[in-house]
């Protein structure tokens, strides 16, 4: 990607519904984890976002970079399709980190979602059924 160092990781394609933002990363995700927040179930519209973790040179936007809809700050934002408003990823820890939305990845990452967190305050309808370990709160990665 994007100044990193080069890497014989399998390069993902992601894209948003319309496909006007599309994105490159690496499989080599730190972690995956299917987060309950209402943050997270506002900006997907779903009962929880399942989301992997990648450090932020893995990631490279490849087409709509200059529209992207940014919501926060440098350090720490959700990105969006200003087209049609997918949530893309996050960037989070300050900038170190990218948690890329699963559903828009058009590859199968080799990792899956490792555990259930903010399961405190999940959407009230919506029942867990398989058998990851559940938080209340969130997880710090490792």
């Amino acid at each position: 990607m994007a100044g990193s160092a080069k890497s014989n990781a399998r390069i993902l394609a992601g894209e948003c519904f319309c496909r006007a933002t599309r994105y490159a990363v690496a499989d080599e995700f730190a972690y995956a984890l299917n987060c309950h927040c209402s943050d997270c179930r506002r900006t997907t519209g779903s009962a929880f976002k399942p989301f992997a973790g990648i450090g932020r040179d893995k990631f490279d936007v490849t087409k709509g970079k200059e529209h992207i809809m940014i919501y926060g700050d440098a350090a720490n934002h959700n990105a969006h399709c200003p087209k049609c408003g997918s949530l893309l990823y996050s960037v989070v820890r300050d900038g170190a980190f990218v948690h890329v939305a699963m559903g828009t990845l058009v590859d199968d990452p080799s990792i899956r979602p490792t555990a259930h967190i903010f399961v405190g305050s999940k959407a009230p309808w919506f029942l867990i059924t398989d058998d990851l370990p559940q938080f209340p709160e969130h997880v710090v990665p490792r």
